[in-house]
């Protein structure tokens, strides 16, 4: 039986085989979803700020910085190799604000971030004005995700290195 852990916003989340990570109503923040594919270990970080958190800041996970640094520990402490993969999700001007650029620069902070640290993104879905919601099934490393009300599509098969997108026949 699979279990279900939720990333929500600022949250940062790992699970083994018997798990399948979700995140949904993504609108503006990012989404990380990092597979270590030898072990079998996924991890999720739902971003909703650019850049580093203040010293004061009692949820530091909400900033991309901060919140990549806390993925890469719970990997590590789940016993996950060096060799991780990450796709992206997110980044949308949801309420279609002429001037918004929260998405952009949560999506800049992020991608910079990650080259910094030599983390390859195999794939992404950025941008837009459309919510999104993102799943991982940890055992078959199969990354899921919807735009606004559309049906679910393979993002990602980690297992398999493989860019999908075709449609699964499920609504979440």
């Amino acid at each position: 039986m699979k279990r279900y852990i939720y990333a929500l916003t600022g949250e940062v989340k790992t699970g083994n085989e018997d798990t399948i990570l979700r995140s949904s109503a993504v609108g503006s923040c990012i989404v990380i979803v990092a597979y270590d594919k030898e072990k079998k270990i996924g991890a999720m970080a739902h971003i909703m700020l650019p850049g580093k958190s203040p010293e004061n800041e009692k949820q530091k996970t909400k900033y991309a910085s901060d919140a990549i640094d806390e993925l890469i520990n719970l990997l590590n402490l789940n016993g996950a190799t060096e060799k991780i993969e990450v796709c992206l999700a997110g980044g949308a001007n949801v309420l279609k604000r002429r001037n918004e650029n929260i998405g952009q620069n949560i999506i800049d902070s992020v991608q910079e971030n990650l080259n910094n640290r030599n983390i390859e993104i195999l794939e992404k879905s950025l941008g837009g004005t459309k919510r999104r919601s993102i799943s991982l099934d940890v055992e078959t490393g199969c990354e899921y995700f919807t735009v606004g009300d559309g049906i679910e599509k393979v993002l990602w098969n980690f297992s398999d290195n493989k860019f999908s997108k075709k449609e699964t026949g499920k609504r979440l």
